[in-house]
């Protein structure tokens, strides 16, 4: 016996179950006749808080009859409890289904629903409205077709309206429906409809949207929802009307790709690389390359849990089956040998929407994840979009709930697409390195790979170390200001030059004057001045010498960045350490006490944070030993590297 249309309403997918599977199996079962001939669209509701998005769906699912009985007596019984009426219930109550929700009157996590019409089948995200949920919104937009965003006919498009109709378009929504809710509170005005028809035009062109409908509605009372609108001056499509109409799932603009999600050895006799079929079918005896690797073979077999194909389709979860063995890990893409080869790069442009209350610093440095391939990069470059003018500008950083364009650098070249072109493989999310937290989501334009080769010359770091007769190294000296890293840095260079060691002293004032004169104090700043720094010992290094670095250098991830760009064992890690009233009772250039009185923002120790070395080469408490005794602790150091000192 098949269920009635309205029992979808109950019904919650089993633990793990896709939603286009669920929806479909129900879906079937409502209306086996129509099964295989309609279509599903996704679609996302959203806008700025208490635009009324969940009380529009819960309208109109009432309308098209899909309601049990049952839950509109709980509806309507609740609705009188919260100072509403029989006759103007509060239809919310139909999505809304967490009792923070309830008790508030706003959407704060996503509800996904599922219903049909004789011409359609749906499945809907209420998306939240309010700022602070922005990255639950970008959740749902990840999996749907088209946006229905709404405005309130009183309010115009508010900064919240500007910021889901920028992530719409950097996610590449299809197709987008703004409905302008509320008529009835300014008595279905037509001049007012057609001011933000208006600004809606004017925002979708400033963000490359394609022309949105606009279509007025009164959610509330049902006006143009299902039924017609009450006005006759509007003669255009009705809400649901719309929804029948829009194109559905977008083909994707790419060649068959299959990312390489596991490598299936049940035994020894087989090998095989899973993963999902996305772009273009797959048949047994295509030749595929591997990439970034660019190893070749041909498809042996194409199998599934249901038995071996002779032809795999998009959305197709497989295991091929090669006809050698190649070097596959997870991560890497299979591709056909005869389609163009998509970009292998280290260089990336994203619309990036930031999700962490830790903000994007260029210069952090955060594990990528790009399809199932993981890399460490950071970020170069910030462009921000201002949501109220529509107008990006050069950042410093992101915060949570931003929006911007970035240029990213990874650390090894990874195949990638435009996300214009594919959702599947053009995707990124940013995660934290210490915490694993999804810090951010980025939709991908792959930039031209940098076709730059060391040049490899004559005389190299051996040669020139040879001559000075003591191997290359750094002494990277960190802590506090105030600590003493200066005076002891400046003591051992005269003490090494005095044995014949050839040396750099490189001090955090100094390289101000010059190489970072352009840079400030901010934590983007500091991350920077300290890779410019890293970068800098490491080509002295190559000239043979000692390099000697007396910076604070705050942050553990900036320091560990510059022993990797060093080779093994020539990077002495010294933390000069004291306890902070010692330091600030020093105070040579007068910066605690004027960090103190409030005129130096972000000074290591008072008002911005200092992470110690959780496992230095040396320790030296400045409060406990002498400027003598701290230089020969050193020394001792670069003794046992075999340097005659």
């Amino acid at each position: 016996m098949f269920q009635e249309p309205h029992e979808l309403l109950r019904t919650q997918p089993h633990s793990g179950e896709p939603a286009d599977e669920f929806a479909r199996r129900h879906l079937q079962l409502v209306q086996p006749e129509r099964a295989q001939s309609s279509q599903i669209l996704r679609f996302i509701t959203c806008g700025s808080v208490d635009d009324g998005k969940s009380t529009l769906i819960g309208r109109m699912l009432k309308d098209l009859d899909l309601v049990p009985e049952d839950t509109w007596e709980s509806v309507l019984a609740e609705s009188e409890r919260r100072s509403f009426t029989r006759d103007k219930p509060d239809y919310s109550l139909l999505l809304d289904g967490l009792l923070i929700e309830r008790e508030q009157g706003i959407t704060v996590d996503i509800a996904w629903r599922y219903f049909a019409t004789s011409k359609r089948k749906f499945i809907v995200a209420d998306c939240p409205g309010h700022e602070h949920y922005t990255r639950n919104m970008v959740t749902g937009a990840s999996h749907c077709d088209a946006a229905l965003v709404l405005v309130d006919a009183r309010k115009g498009l508010l900064p919240q309206t500007r910021r889901h109709l920028a992530v719409v378009a950097m996610m590449q929504v299809r197709s987008v429906l703004v409905v302008v809710n509320k008529m009835d509170l300014v008595h279905w005005d037509r001049a007012c409809f057609d001011k933000i028809r208006l600004a809606v035009t004017e925002c979708a062109s400033q963000l490359g949207l394609a022309e949105a409908t606009v279509i007025p509605v009164s959610g509330v009372d049902g006006g143009n929802v299902v039924h017609g609108a009450p006005a006759p001056w509007y003669k255009g499509y009705t809400v649901l009307q719309a929804l029948e109409t829009l194109p559905g799932r977008r083909h994707e603009g790419v060649p068959f790709r299959l990312v390489a999600q596991w490598i299936n050895r049940p035994d020894q006799d087989f090998r095989g690389i899973a993963g999902q079929i996305v772009g273009a079918p797959l048949k047994v005896g295509d030749t595929i390359q591997v990439l970034p690797s660019n190893a070749q073979a041909r498809v042996q077999r194409i199998c599934t849990f249901d038995g071996d194909l002779k032809q795999a389709h998009p959305g197709n979860a497989v295991t091929v089956v090669l006809d050698r063995e190649l070097d596959v890990a997870r991560g890497d893409w299979l591709v056909k040998t005869d389609d163009a080869a998509p970009a292998v790069t280290n260089l990336l442009e994203a619309n990036v929407v930031w999700m962490s209350d830790t903000p994007l610093i260029p210069g952090h440095r955060y594990d990528l994840q790009i399809g199932c391939a993981t890399v460490p990069g950071s970020v170069q470059r910030i462009n921000h979009l201002d949501v109220s003018s529509l107008k990006t500008h050069e950042a410093a950083r992101l915060h949570c709930n931003d929006v911007g364009r970035c240029e990213i650098v990874l650390e090894r070249p990874v195949p990638i697409d435009s996300y214009a072109d594919s959702i599947e493989t053009g995707s990124l999310i940013f995660i934290d390195r210490n915490t694993f937290h999804t810090e951010g989501a980025g939709m991908a334009t792959p930039a031209a790979r940098r076709e730059v080769v060391w040049h490899e010359t004559a005389v190299d770091r051996n040669a020139r170390a040879a001559i000075k007769g003591h191997p290359p190294q750094v002494v990277w000296l960190t802590g506090l200001s105030g600590v003493g890293k200066s005076t002891i840095a400046n003591a051992l260079e005269a003490r090494l030059n005095a044995v014949g060691v050839h040396t750099m002293l490189m001090d955090g004032d100094n390289v101000r004057h010059g190489l970072n004169r352009d840079l400030g104090f901010s934590e983007a700043d500091r991350i920077e001045n300290i890779r410019r720094i890293g970068e800098t010992a490491n080509l002295m290094l190559n000239a043979g010498l000692v390099v000697i670095t007396a910076f604070i250098s705050p942050f553990r991830e900036d320091r560990r960045l510059v022993r990797g760009l060093v080779r093994e064992g020539e990077f002495l890690e010294v933390f000069v350490d004291a306890p902070l009233a010692v330091c600030e009772a020093r105070d040579p250039k007068g910066l605690y006490k004027r960090a103190r009185a409030g005129e130096i923002s972000d000074f290591t120790g008072i008002s911005h944070p200092y992470e110690p070395p959780l496992k230095p080469e040396l320790r030296i408490d400045t409060s406990l030993t002498s400027v003598a005794e701290s230089v020969q602790t050193i020394l001792a150091a670069l003794k046992a590297k075999g340097f005659r000192v």
